[in-house]
């Protein structure tokens, strides 16, 4: 409606109004124009009624020219934006509809905002065209599977150090758990997956990717060749101690979730850090701490079947032997023992060439023979040789002037006398 004596109606509500004047004026029934209208005959009273009473503008919705319930002042909206350009920089649509209704009590539907954007020119990160893959079923138990990768991301934007997040996704649920590490190697590997274990229980299985901490690079031994057995890293070797099957993708669509994941963190998580005003990776896994669980909260699912398939752990002491680094060494005949460029002697008299050095996540280093601890202690410094003991003196011999070498004639004098030694049979 514009104006006081002027309606302003569609084409749709004015052919509205054409069959219901006809029924009005009897020249169809109120039957046949509920059947061309689409409506019931009560909703076709109620029309012939209000257009008898008001007239033309009755044929209109009532709500039109009105505020609806869900208006939204223009004082909130440049408010809401002036959050998106200020404190929420590059957060999307629902990020934001999330944190307005979170921290500001403001409820904003997400096409909303979004259309706010679009007019505003606000810029977002938005998800880009992907090709086509085939999908694949989720597992239907909780703890069948579990999805896990590292991260590499400046995860405090440029505020701390450079670290890597390690995450765990079980693909039934989509529960995440995620810890930040300083670099992808096979001990942050272990001890994020040894804290998961603790809190969850041991999985069936674990879908990483081909990185040689999960994947050892090398070829078959002669050993593994005539054993019929594959080269295993030491992430391997653990899983296979705690009876867990490892599978190994061959691209990062194959494990697509915790990819996907990923991507999520890297844009939700650095901002929700940025907020928090989290520095160091210390600070970074506090967060994580209170954060997942709201973050499980909201996204993760009920699994296909109730049945959990993360197995107890029953000595939480042998899980921290099993989910470390072992390497065996030459034990000296000094009873010392090398290890990354450091010498360690070892006090316990053991009969034994080879001993096996056992690094945990912890930071601890063990020394073992026959699963039997070492008593050891670390040299700090090699002691240096003496000067003259590591240079070795080379004396050349000088032949003197009467050698045979050191003339023609003495030579072949020499010669001749050789080959009458050996026909005599007797040495000159």
């Amino acid at each position: 409606m514009a104006g006081k004596d002027r309606i302003v109606m569609s084409q749709q509500e004015s052919n509205r109004l054409h069959v219901i004047r006809q029924a009005i004026e009897k020249a169809i029934t109120q039957k046949e124009a509920a059947r061309e209208l689409g409506y019931t005959e009560r909703q076709v009273r109620r029309m012939v009624k209000r257009v008898r009473e008001e007239g033309a503008l009755g044929i209109c919705h009532r709500s039109r020219g009105r505020k609806p319930n869900n208006w939204i002042s223009e004082a909130h909206k440049e408010q809401v934006l002036a959050w998106c350009r200020s404190r929420y920089v590059e957060f999307g649509p629902t990020h934001v509809c999330e944190k307005l209704n979170r921290s500001h009590r403001i409820r904003v539907s997400r096409e909303t905002v979004r259309k706010w954007f679009m007019k505003e020119g606000v810029a977002y990160r938005s998800r880009r065209n992907r090709p086509h893959r085939q999908w694949r079923r989720r597992k239907a138990h909780r703890g069948e599977m579990v999805q896990m990768d590292g991260s590499h991301h400046a995860w405090f934007e440029g505020r701390g150090p450079m670290c890597v997040l390690m995450g765990y996704v079980d693909d039934a649920t989509g529960r995440v758990y995620a810890r930040l590490y300083e670099y992808e190697g096979t001990l942050p590997a272990l001890d994020g997956l040894k804290r998961y274990i603790k809190r969850y229980g041991i999985p069936r299985s674990v879908y990483l990717d081909r990185h040689t901490t999960y994947k050892a690079p090398g070829s078959q031994t002669v050993d593994e060749q005539l054993g019929d057995s594959q080269p295993m890293s030491q992430f391997e070797r653990c899983l296979g101690e705690l009876g867990v099957e490892v599978i190994h993708a061959y691209s990062p669509q194959a494990k697509g979730r915790i990819e996907r994941l990923f991507g999520t963190f890297q844009d939700r998580v650095v901002k929700e850090m940025r907020l928090a005003g989290v520095t160091m990776i210390a600070e970074g896994n506090a967060f994580l701490n209170t954060y997942l669980p709201e973050y499980n909260r909201m996204f993760a699912r009920e699994p296909e079947v109730k049945a959990d398939f993360h197995r107890p752990v029953v000595d939480k002491r042998a899980l921290d032997g099993i989910l470390s680094i072992k390497t065996e060494h030459a034990l000296r005949n000094d009873f010392t023992v090398a290890h990354n460029k450091k010498l360690y002697q070892v006090v316990t008299n053991v009969r034994t060439k080879k001993v096996v050095v056992e690094e945990r996540t912890d930071g601890r280093l063990y020394i073992l023979h026959n699963g039997q601890r070492l008593q050891y202690t670390e040299i700090a410094r090699r002691p240096k040789k003496h000067e003259t003991e590591s240079v070795r003196i080379i004396h050349r011999r000088k032949q003197p002037l009467t050698h045979p070498w050191k003339s023609p004639a003495r030579a072949m004098v020499h010669a001749r006398l050789q080959r009458q030694a050996v026909t005599q049979n007797r040495t000159f």
